[in-house]
């Protein structure tokens, strides 16, 4: 309603609400490994929550979904992902939506928010277009890449929920971290509870001094 300046819809409610529960807490990634961190100096929660925010900002971690709807934008129409992909692909670029550096199957928060865009108005041309690139990139990852697990990540289905339901590309990355929020607390709650300071160690490994 803030957004919008009118009462949404169920329809949008639901899909909101089922991708800030999926995006709660998701480990030690590195915003929240950053407020755990921030945490353990014995700095408070606004300081850890602050940082996290700051590591969040950059585009490897919070703001990949932004780039998937360019990509749905370049491909234009559903008969052109399979040779736009492979443009792509031969050009060495990376496909925004694809991959994850902890899952080495598919990210299973996209399947989540695949089954809330399955409850929104199917009339949506985006969807469509979404599914059909979705298609052609996992077969043409899968050919030019068979040594590496490259599937639908969670930012893919992210941007195409979020935009079916009216959310502008631009607060993608804030939204995350309103849905994200929530996961800090816990964790730096914890960490001030019953942690103590994070300091790891590090290993050189240049070349020997040579006396």
């Amino acid at each position: 309603r803030m957004l919008m300046g009118a009462t949404a819809s169920v329809h949008a409610i639901e899909a909101v609400d089922r991708y800030l529960v999926t995006i709660l807490d998701h480990g030690l990634n590195a915003s929240t490994f950053t407020a755990r961190v921030i945490a353990s100096t014995q700095a408070d929660m606004r300081d850890a929550v602050i940082g996290a925010m700051g590591a969040l900002k950059g585009p490897l971690h919070g703001g990949a979904p932004g780039p998937v709807l360019d990509m749905l934008d370049a491909v234009g129409q559903p008969e052109n992902a399979a040779s736009w992909v492979d443009q792509e692909l031969s050009s060495g670029k990376r496909l925004m939506g694809f991959g994850h550096r902890v899952y080495r199957t598919r990210d299973p928060r996209a399947d989540v928010l695949k089954a809330g865009l399955r409850k929104l108005p199917q009339d949506n041309p985006k969807l469509v277009l979404a599914e059909a690139v979705e298609i052609a990139a996992l077969a043409a990852l899968a050919k030019a890449k068979p040594d590496r697990a490259l599937d639908t990540n969670v930012e893919f289905y992210t941007a195409v929920l979020l935009d079916a339901v009216g959310i502008d590309r631009s607060l993608f990355t804030p939204l995350f971290a309103v849905g994200r929020t929530p996961g800090w607390c816990a964790h730096i709650l914890e960490q001030q509870a019953t942690g103590k300071l994070i300091r790891p160690a590090s290993r050189y490994v240049g070349p020997k001094p040579s006396s």
